[in-house]
């Protein structure tokens, strides 16, 4: 299958996809040690890249992984690769692992990291998405993984799988007291007596790119949010880095009026302007 990817940037240099090469003793690959970051490309200009580089760099020192470029030069790195594609309009990533190693859990005192920077189409906008409450896997919001963007996302495999089965197009993860974190790859957000709220990071919410900025803006407040608040509130939607969804159905149940409600909807106007 075709990535429709012809030019890769990595470790320092711009490759034709074909050539670049990751070593098989990679932790990355073995072990999952390292992080990512999702950015839109819009107009040729990759999205609040300021902020993504600064997630990806709060992650690295939580594992005490070493990066290897400052923010400025990963700036210009994605500049040229966005320049060599010719992206208009897609999506970078940006992936950091610890590189290679030995055999065994514990990292290498002298780790050479991994840097591999790439430029995807972008993907059709996503429409009105109805999900289902994740029954197989749950959010850890005790462990420091659930505010980075790890490597590892075998729960929110597991939860897309299980509402792929369940006839739903997304999966909404519980933490361990019961109470929604997020969706397999968004923040969730809720219109309840007409305020806006989203699940607080110390429930399990990843530190989204979108939800600090509306939460920036004044009018959204992070508060828990019960299963039953959910399923009673007059509007729901989701947001990640690539846009917004709104959220209809949850386990078969119509959110509010079960349509775009007017919050939603002026949410989803100002995201070309973000």
């Amino acid at each position: 299958m075709s990535t429709g990817m012809n030019v890769v940037w990595l470790n320092g240099r711009l490759l034709p996809a074909e050539e670049a090469r990751i070593d098989p003793a990679d932790r990355g690959f073995t072990l999952g040690d390292g992080l990512f970051e999702t950015i839109r490309v819009s107009g040729g200009t990759a999205r609040h890249l300021d902020r993504h580089l600064a997630r990806l760099a709060d992650g690295a020192a939580l594992l005490g992984l070493p990066l290897p470029h400052g923010a400025a030069a990963l700036a210009d790195a994605a500049e040229a690769l966005i320049a060599a594609e010719d992206g208009a309009e897609g999506v970078l990533r940006v992936t950091l692992t610890r590189g290679t190693g030995a055999r065994g859990v514990l990292p290498p005192a002298d780790a050479v990291p991994t840097l591999l920077m790439t430029l995807a189409p972008a993907p059709p906008p996503g429409g009105p998405v109805e999900a289902v409450i994740a029954r197989t896997t749950r959010r850890n919001e005790h462990s420091p993984l659930s505010r980075v963007k790890s490597l590892n996302y075998l729960d929110s495999i597991l939860a897309r799988q299980e509402a792929a089965t369940r006839g739903a197009g997304e999966a909404l993860l519980l933490n361990s007291a019961g109470r929604l974190a997020e969706s397999s790859v968004a923040n969730l957000f809720i219109v309840r007596g007409g305020r806006l709220l989203t699940p607080p990071v110390a429930e399990g919410a990843l530190p989204g790119i979108r939800r600090a900025l509306i939460l920036e803006r004044g009018d959204a407040e992070e508060a828990p949010v019960s299963v039953d608040e959910l399923l009673g509130a007059e509007e729901a939607f989701l947001t990640n880095s690539l846009g917004l969804r709104p959220l209809l159905r949850v386990d078969g149940q119509a959110i509010g009026a079960g349509t775009v409600g007017a919050v939603t909807a002026a949410r989803l106007k100002g995201i070309a302007a973000e």
